[in-house]
């Protein structure tokens, strides 16, 4: 199937719970709301078409104004790629955990919910595995987080 092909049967099969968005470069992206997420993940996963099997990765982005949370997923038997964005609000943004669909999931969201602090609901054990566990600071990976002044090198590093 090619990209055309992949990007043509997902919008027609699943057109009325995701959009193909133009700014996929290299693979199809297509946005989905954050309520059908899980669905159509799962959809995905059992499409004896696709077959996306595997979770490549789950990445968070802070654009100032908004989060986007991109799944990326593969079809290893298939050969096919494609990119899932959800779009969230800054203020209590939080999405469904699809570790359901794909165990792997874990960390890429724990590290979601850790680094920029956008909760994953559903998850089974949202705790710090990167920041230490007394970590108060805010999220690092957000556009206006402000770096402590108490972080110093050790004396020997100096």
């Amino acid at each position: 199937m090619t990209r055309e092909e992949l990007q043509a049967y997902v919008t027609e099969t699943y057109g009325d719970r995701l959009s193909p968005a133009d700014t996929g470069r290299y693979d199809p992206l297509f946005l989905v709301q954050p309520e059908h997420l899980v669905e159509v993940c799962r959809a995905l996963r059992d499409d004896s078409r696709l077959r996306f099997d595997y979770l490549c990765n789950i990445a968070g982005v802070d654009t100032g104004e908004r989060f986007e949370v991109v799944y990326s997923l593969a079809s290893i038997i298939n050969h096919l790629r494609l990119d899932l964005k959800v779009v969230l609000p800054y203020d209590r943004a939080e999405i469904d955990s699809v570790i359901e669909v794909w165990p792997g999931a874990n960390w890429f969201e724990r590290e979601v919910w850790e680094l920029f602090g956008i909760n994953i609901r559903n998850h089974p054990n949202l705790t710090r595995f990167l920041l230490p566990d007394d970590w108060d600071q805010g999220h690092p990976l957000r556009k206006d987080w402000d770096a402590p002044d108490f972080i110093r090198l050790p004396e020997e590093l100096q």
